[in-house]
C-alpha cells in the first residue's frame, strides 16, 4: 500500500492526517481553507469520500462525518477515507445556505479556479477530493423551516448505486433526478459513484437521523470490503419509492397537521387542515396517492402554495427496477437539493 497524496500531504498508510487546502483570503486577511481529514489504511481498497454542509445551514452533516471519524469500526481500514466536513465554511459560519457571492455551491460544479468564489471551492473540492475517490456519501438536511425522514437519493438507471443504497438500509430510497452543476451528476459523468443522504432539518441537529446516517454509512463501508460487517436490527425494512410529489396548501391561514414525517398514507387521506385565523373557515389537506411522509414543514403559518408534506409513492423494488425511465415522474421543484 502506498502513501495517499493530497495537496502538498503524503499520507503513509496505516496514519491519519488532517490536510488544509488553501481556499481563499477574507477582505480582513483570515485565511479559509478546506479542510479534508485522510484516514488512510494499511490494506488496500476503494477511495471513499464524506461531506457535508454544501449548504452551510445543513450542519448534520458535521456531527455524522465526526462521529464516524471517532467510530472504532476505522481502525482496520481498508482502502482510504476522505472526511471533508464542511465544505461550505462561509456559509456554515454565516448560518446560510450560500456562498458569500449568494451561489448555490451544489450547483456550481465541476467548478473552476477562474470562476467566482462559489465556482473556487467546487473546483478544489471537486478536483482534490471527489476525483481521487471511487465513491462518495453527501449529506443535507431539509431547507430550513422543514423537516425530512432519513433517506437516500439516486438516480434512475443506477443499479451499482442501487446495491449501495441497499447497504445503506435507510427508511427510504428514492429515485430522483438530477440537477444541473450538482455534485451528484458532476461525479457521476466522472466515473464517481454518489449517494445523497437527506434527514433532518437546516441549523438543528435529529438525533434520529444523525444515527441512521452514521449506522448506513459504516454498512456502505463494510459492503465495499472497507470495514467489517455492520450489524442491522432486525426486522427493519426500507421503503422503495419511485417518484414524489409535494402537497400544498389551497389557501393562508393557520395549519394543523394530522400526520408526520415516517407515516403511511393513503390516496385520497387526510393529512392536515388550514384553518382561517378568525375561525370562519377551514380547508383539508389530502394525499394524492398511497405513500409515505418523506419531509414536511415545520411552521404552522402557511400562505396559499406552501409546500406542507412531501409524499414519496411506495413501489416494490421490481417495479423500479423494471421501468426505471418512469422514476421521478411525479418529481416537484419545489425540492431543492
Amino acid at each position: 500500500m502506498r502513501h495517499f497524496t493530497l495537496g502538498d500531504a503524503r499520507v503513509q498508510p496505516g496514519r491519519r492526517a488532517t490536510v488544509d487546502l488553501p481556499v481563499s483570503t477574507l477582505s480582513n486577511h483570515a485565511h479559509v481553507t478546506l479542510p479534508v481529514h485522510v484516514v488512510h489504511g494499511e490494506a488496500p481498497g476503494p477511495v471513499l469520500f464524506l461531506s457535508g454542509a454544501i449548504h452551510g445551514d445543513e450542519i448534520q452533516g458535521v456531527e455524522i462525518i465526526r462521529r464516524i471519524l471517532t467510530h472504532p469500526a476505522l481502525d482496520g481500514l481498508r482502502g482510504t477515507l476522505l472526511a471533508v466536513p464542511i465544505v461550505n465554511s462561509f456559509g456554515f459560519l454565516n448560518h446560510t445556505r450560500y456562498m458569500p457571492d449568494r451561489r448555490d455551491l451544489n450547483r456550481c460544479f465541476p467548478g473552476s479556479d477562474r470562476g467566482s468564489l462559489a465556482s473556487l471551492v467546487a473546483d478544489i473540492f471537486f478536483r482534490e477530493v471527489v476525483l481521487k475517490s471511487n465513491f462518495g456519501i453527501d449529506f443535507h438536511t431539509a431547507a430550513l423551516h422543514r423537516t425530512n425522514l432519513p433517506q437516500v437519493r439516486l438516480a434512475p438507471e443506477e443499479p451499482e448505486l442501487l446495491k449501495l443504497a441497499q447497504a445503506f438500509a435507510p427508511p427510504v430510497i428514492l429515485i430522483s433526478k438530477l440537477r444541473e452543476r450538482s455534485l451528484r451528476l458532476t461525479a457521476g459523468e466522472a466515473g464517481v459513484k454518489v449517494l445523497l443522504y437527506e434527514g433532518g432539518e437546516a441549523l438543528r441537529f435529529d438525533e434520529h437521523a444523525i444515527d441512521a446516517a452514521v449506522k448506513g454509512t459504516l454498512r456502505v463501508m463494510a459492503y465495499l470490503g472497507m470495514t467489517e460487517p455492520q450489524p442491522r436490527k432486525a426486522g427493519s425494512g426500507t421503503v422503495f419509492s419511485d417518484a414524489s410529489a409535494w402537497v400544498r396548501s389551497p389557501e393562508s391561514g393557520i395549519l394543523h397537521t394530522t400526520r408526520r414525517s415516517g407515516d403511511r398514507v393513503g390516496k385520497g387521506e387526510i393529512v392536515g387542515v388550514v384553518a382561517d385565523p378568525l375561525g370562519q373557515a377551514s380547508l383539508p389537506l389530502f394525499a394524492e396517492f398511497d405513500g409515505i411522509i418523506v419531509g414536511s414543514t415545520n411552521l404552522p403559518l402557511v400562505n396559499r402554495g406552501d409546500a406542507v408534506f412531501h409524499i414519496a409513492r411506495a413501489m416494490p423494488l421490481a417495479s423500479i427496477r423494471q421501468h426505471p425511465e418512469e422514476a421521478a415522474s411525479l418529481a416537484d421543484e419545489d425540492e431543492i437539493i
